[in-house]
């Protein structure tokens, strides 16, 4: 038996990158997944490229996750097609990147809208079957970013604020039997940093390089990574455990590698 047998999973964001690796651990241990992105054809492609187990299905959902309606009606489509609703990661991301003087207040909106708004929308929405059901399982996606990181302003204090979400709606929600955590993923290889290098005008190779050296292991990230972490966090082992920030970053915040 896996872990997640019989639990649905809804990931936002999950059509690449993270959120697809999360994905697949997931559905590798048991889940039906609903992997929910602003485009839908991406989500439903990505839906069927998870490797099921046993009677575990997949839906590939549209939705914002910064627009209200959207959020609530994904999160009814989940329940109605895929039989309920156990886990919520909320992994869906933007960056803006661009110094202080530079960035502008759309830059500023659009990272918190994403990553904040829609963390407290999909929680919100999530909240609703999980308290009355006395069983769920949230996992927020902040960053290392979160600590402070020139020409990130806006992810920065949008990825601290997570955590200061996470830990609030632990408080929240704990007494309702569900638990809220949150990983803060170091340097991890997706679409995302491999556009950072181009827009840094460097070979993704040596950029990969040149963060791997940033920490003790001497590394990058990949998502299955993230992915195993999460998988911790989101299942029964880990019920004890709420309010908390897991970094995965390969030691890189620890200080002077």
């Amino acid at each position: 038996m896996g872990r997640y047998d019989g639990r649905v999973a809804l990931i936002t964001g999950a059509a690449r990158g993270i959120g697809f690796g999360i994905a697949e651990r997931l559905a590798a241990e048991g889940a039906s997944i609903a992997v929910l992105d602003l485009d839908e054809t991406a989500a439903a492609e990505a839906a069927s490229r998870l490797e099921l187990q046993g009677d575990a299905r997949a839906i590939g959902v549209g939705g914002n996750v910064a627009k209200a309606a959207d959020v609530d009606a994904a999160v009814e489509r989940v329940v109605a097609e895929l039989g309920g609703l156990h886990v919520l990661v909320n992994n869906a991301g933007i960056t803006r990147d661009n110094l202080l003087f530079k960035m502008t207040e759309e830059d500023w909106d659009l990272v918190m809208d994403v990553h904040l708004k829609g963390a407290f929308l999909m929680c919100k929405a999530a909240q609703k079957v999980f308290v009355e059901q006395k069983y769920g399982k949230i996992l927020n996606l902040s960053s290392i970013s979160a600590l402070g990181n020139r020409g990130q302003a806006n992810y920065s204090a949008a990825k601290m604020g997570i955590q200061a979400f996470t830990r609030t709606l632990a408080l929240e929600l704990g007494p309702f039997g569900v638990n809220v955590n949150a990983v803060g993923p170091g340097f991890t290889v997706t679409e995302m940093t491999d556009a950072t290098a181009a827009r840094l005008k460097l070979d993704v190779d040596e950029f990969r390089r040149l963060n791997a050296e940033h920490n003790p292991v001497r590394r990058v990230g990949y998502p299955e990574d993230i992915a195993a972490a999460a998988a911790f966090l989101c299942s029964d082992e880990a019920s004890y455990i709420t309010g908390q920030t897991l970094y995965v970053d390969g030691g890189g915040t620890l200080g002077s590698a």
